[in-house]
């Protein structure tokens, strides 16, 4: 059963829950916000005018059609685990975790009278917290699905996300490539410079650039590596192999002008994506 959009409740108030209640509030959406967080934070999403009421899970679930968790994973895990008793029939939950396996499993489990879709926008900002939501986050970027929703998809076609649908293993093998190992590879990379005297000095745009990745607070990635660990080493493995490949290939120009080729016809087809 899909019920019409009336009350949406955004349990986790931070930059991606915050910035998908201005998204569905600038698309058109003109029912009730509920915000789930800590006190701190639902009271600077209610200044913003993010939410218009904060309450307990319970509450809040109680009275809502959707029910969006936005929180880091085992969060998200969590509260899956006690959702169920206070939803109505036919609610939709949806989350935006970074990882699909295990919370998905975990709500084929918990979840009863609602029912689930996983769900993961590509989008983000170095920058945290409810302060730094914005309603053009999702605009352009893949939004990813788990299963079929027509009312979903419709708000996300809204908001200007491009709509892609994934087998929540598919998306865990394919988001530890394109966006797991980046932020890996940035760590190293910083650490590296942090090692050797005098290379902060003389470093331009390119590394700055490519150590952007490496501001991003563990507390965020913590989640994501245990529940994603075996996709993650698959793909460390697979880099390390990939450097190995071109630090053999230093002694040819030829095998590296045509590394170097592949490479720029690949980075040219994911910049028209």
């Amino acid at each position: 059963m899909n019920r019409e959009w009336r009350v949406v409740t955004i349990a986790g108030v931070g930059l991606i829950g915050g910035s998908f209640a201005l998204a569905i509030r600038k698309a058109g959406f003109d029912g009730k916000i509920i915000g789930v967080s800590s006190p701190s934070t639902t009271q600077a999403a209610l200044q913003r005018g993010v939410i218009d009421q904060a309450l307990p899970l319970a509450d809040a679930a109680a009275q809502s059609d959707v029910i969006y968790l936005a929180q880091p994973i085992e969060r998200i895990l969590d509260t899956l685990g006690v959702l169920d008793t206070n939803v109505r029939p036919g609610t939709l939950i949806t989350d935006a975790g970074s990882t699909k396996q295990a919370i998905v499993e975990q709500a084929r489990q918990t979840i009863r009278n609602g029912r689930f879709v996983g769900g993961h926008p590509m989008a983000g900002k170095e920058a945290r917290g409810v302060e730094a939501a914005d309603a053009d986050l999702f605009r352009g970027r893949p939004y990813v699905l788990s299963d079929a929703d027509e009312q979903l998809e419709a708000w996300i076609a809204k908001i200007g996300a491009r709509l892609v649908k994934l087998d929540p293993a598919e998306h865990d093998r394919l988001v530890a490539l394109i966006s797991h190992l980046p932020q890996l590879l940035s760590t190293a990379l910083a650490s590296l410079i942090d090692e050797c005297p005098g290379a902060a000095n003389v470093a331009g745009p390119a590394a700055k650039d490519m150590t952007r990745l490496a501001l991003s607070p563990y507390d965020i990635w913590r989640d994501i590596f245990s529940t994603n660990t075996a996709e993650i080493d698959g793909v460390l493995q697979a880099a390390i192999a990939r450097l190995e490949t071109l630090r053999h290939n230093l002694q040819s120009r030829a095998e590296m002008e045509a590394a170097f080729a592949r490479a720029a016809q690949a980075a040219s087809v994911l910049r028209k994506s």
